[in-house]
Order: C-alpha cells, then sequence, then structure tokens
C-alpha cells in the first residue's frame, strides 16, 4: 500500500449491509438496528421517503473524474448513489437487505430511465464475482465487524485490477448522537478499519476527513464531518 502526493432484478434474499443515499444513513440507525435486521424493512415502511433523494457529496466529488465502467452501490438504500452512477454512464449494481428501501430505488431508477441491478441481499451473503467491479462505493455503510473482518475483505476482493474502492462514513467527532440512540459505532466497520487491510497492490489516494454538505431533509443532518477513503487496486 503507498500513499501518493440472486435474483439481481428484484428483491429475493437477505442479510447485512446497508448504507444511506444523499445523506443516504447511520446517525439514522435506531436503536437496536444492525445488519440483517430485518427490522430495516419496517423503518422504511414507516416512511414515504427517509433519505433526501440526493446523491452523497463524496461520491460525487471523489468518482466525477473516473471513467464509467462497472459499480457496486453497497447498501443502496433508496437508491439515490445508483441512479446518479447510472446516470453518469456506469453499469450499476446496488445491494440492500431492505426490500422496501429496493423497491424505492427501482421506481427512483424506473423515473430516471436508467438500468440498474438490485440485488436483496448484504454484502457478505450476495456471493458477487471477486475482481467484478471497477468502483466499490460504500456510503455510511452498516457493516459489522468481525474477527475475522469479512466485509473488509469482501469490499476489497470485489474490485478489479485498475478499480477504485471508495468508503465513506461519519467521524468519529460526529457519533455522540448516535450513541445516544443506542448505536455502538464500535460494532462496525469504518474507513480506517479497510485501510488497515489494504496491501502492496493499493494505492490509498484519498485518505481524509472532510466537511460534508449536511441535507436541508432527510436522515443524517447530526453529521457534519465524514472520513473518506479512496484506494485503487494496482493488479
Amino acid at each position: 500500500m503507498t500513499y501518493p502526493e440472486h435474483d439481481h432484478t428484484a428483491p429475493s434474499h437477505d442479510h447485512q449491509a446497508h448504507g444511506h443515499q444523499g445523506h443516504d444513513h447511520a446517525e439514522g440507525v435506531p436503536r437496536g438496528l444492525g445488519p440483517g435486521d430485518g427490522d430495516w424493512d419496517e423503518r422504511y415502511a414507516a416512511s414515504e421517503q427517509i433519505w433526501s433523494g440526493q446523491p452523497n457529496g463524496s461520491l460525487v466529488s471523489q468518482v466525477a473524474h473516473l471513467e464509467a465502467g462497472r459499480a457496486l452501490d453497497v447498501g443502496c438504500g433508496e437508491g439515490a448513489d445508483a441512479v446518479w452512477l447510472a446516470r453518469a454512464g456506469w453499469q450499476v449494481t446496488a445491494l440492500d437487505v431492505a426490500g422496501v428501501a429496493l423497491g424505492r430505488a427501482a421506481k427512483h431508477a424506473q423515473d430516471a430511465g436508467v438500468a440498474v441491478e438490485w440485488v436483496h441481499s448484504g454484502l457478505v451473503e450476495a456471493g458477487l464475482p471477486a475482481g467484478t467491479f471497477d468502483l466499490v462505493n460504500a456510503q455510511y455503510p452498516v457493516l459489522a465487524r468481525t474477527p475475522d473482518h469479512e466485509s473488509e475483505h469482501v469490499l476489497l476482493d470485489l474490485v478489479a485490477p485498475g478499480g477504485t474502492l471508495l468508503v465513506v462514513h461519519h467521524s468519529p467527532a460526529d457519533m455522540a448522537h448516535a450513541r445516544e440512540q443506542g448505536w455502538n459505532p464500535d460494532e462496525y466497520v469504518f474507513p480506517g478499519d479497510v485501510a488497515k487491510r489494504l496491501g502492496e497492490d493499493w494505492v490509498v489516494e484519498e485518505d481524509a476527513t472532510r466537511p460534508r454538505d449536511v441535507p436541508l431533509s432527510g436522515g443524517g443532518m447530526h453529521h457534519t464531518q465524514d472520513v473518506v477513503l479512496r484506494a485503487r487496486r494496482l493488479r
């Protein structure tokens, strides 16, 4: 590592990996809600829309310069990031554990006139082929931290040689509200955990804490700082 200057068209199977878009999430993680928890559907069903419907600012700023290819959106929520990527010419696969969210995401894509492959599954359980994606995008993912670092390894393995991994999460300084809601960030994967798994086949292009555009509506309004990890796989 160096630092330079499944029925895939409709919900079918379930578990682990949820994120947020536009700020579509993890301030938005309710008490006791974790990866693979069926309550995600209940949460989505309680409101017509949870997230802002706009793509995450870190995705737009970090990916706009990349040549479009195959992209995976991890924890796609209501689909704002996936739709933005598809509009930008990417061939997008998007996964989430919440079938209700995927239904909304599919409608969003239909309205936008773009095609996205939707996968009702968690990251680990999806069984996607290694080395498949030119971009793996994980915005505020809810991925359980495990002793074998399974989620981190799957994220890395899915990136094709020459491809980019983008992992964005809330700054630890912004986590007080989440803890007050009964959500323990120490149980989940953050960009720093992924960075520790990078080897000599990777170059880190960005590893920083940055201010983020706070949405006017939807989840995530308590968070003002993002931790951004962007790394490129060399081979």
